[in-house]
């Protein structure tokens, strides 16, 4: 008998949702509809309504549909993670929204070590293998990481720095790169274009611990022809799955967009 005191539509929406998971974890419409033994129409109107609020998301090119950043959101909520155990679930759902190789770096002096990484789904892919090495000041993570040092730690950084020329986008100059982390610090994310590889976009944000410092940063990276095409929309995917991995490293009152960059 049905409690009267509950809503079916909500009901139907917690199905849903608990539908998903680690053996199925997308679902097309109609394949929803028989699982959950709805119709067509209903099951399509439950999972636009979720989409509306990113409890799901669905995948441009196949259809099919997963869970959203919100429901990661929401379990970041109750629990504090190292940085592999948070990071691992935004960066799946920034692959799969991006399409593009998904990483994550943290700072080695001048230069920046990738830690995690998620491989794009395209044949035509960028390939940065964990452990491996790079300037800080020509990558998206990179300049994240040097744009959240305090002043004087950056100062001795630059000092005697040589900067390398990766191509002729790379910066080189220090006063120009201080004007750049400045803007990074600002605004929250770096764009390196064809700083450290010809032909290649990268887009990175900063992840923070509980305190608000910058422990890392996240970004994706791709052929310049794919990424220009909507660069803007990849940026906020990267700002917010950084975002959700510093929430689920612990609760902080960082201000977005801020920095410490003099």
């Amino acid at each position: 008998m049905t409690d009267r005191s509950t809503l079916s539509t909500v009901r139907n929406a917690a199905r849903v949702l608990k539908a998903f998971n680690t053996r199925q974890r997308t679902f097309g419409v109609s394949e929803l509809a028989r699982h959950l033994d709805l119709s067509t129409s209903t099951t399509h109107r439950l999972l636009a309504t979720l989409a509306s609020e990113h409890l799901v998301e669905q995948d441009p090119a196949t259809g099919r549909y997963q869970l959203g950043l919100a429901v990661y959101d929401l379990v970041a909520a109750t629990t504090e993670l190292d940085l592999t155990q948070a990071v691992l679930p935004p960066m799946s759902v920034l692959r799969h929204r991006t399409g593009e190789t998904v990483q994550v770096g943290v700072l080695d002096g001048r230069e920046v070590v990738y830690v995690e990484r998620l491989e794009s789904t395209h044949l035509l892919r960028m390939f940065v293998d964990v452990g491996r090495r790079n300037w800080a000041h020509c990558t998206g993570t990179g300049k994240v990481l040097l744009a959240a040092l305090k002043p004087a730690v950056l100062e001795r950084t630059l000092a005697g720095w040589d900067l390398p020329a990766l191509t002729d986008q790379t910066i080189t100059d220090p006063s120009q790169l201080r004007d750049e982390l400045r803007r990074v610090a600002r605004d929250g994310f770096a764009v390196n274009r064809n700083e450290s590889d010809v032909g290649a976009i990268s887009v990175g944000a900063p992840i923070r611990d509980p305190r608000g410092a910058v422990v890392a940063a996240l970004s994706v990276a791709g052929p310049s022809e794919r990424m220009q095409r909507d660069l803007a929309q990849v940026t906020r995917a990267v700002v917010e799955a950084a975002q959700l991995a510093s929430r689920r490293l612990g609760p902080n009152d960082a201000p977005t967009g801020t920095g410490a960059v003099a």
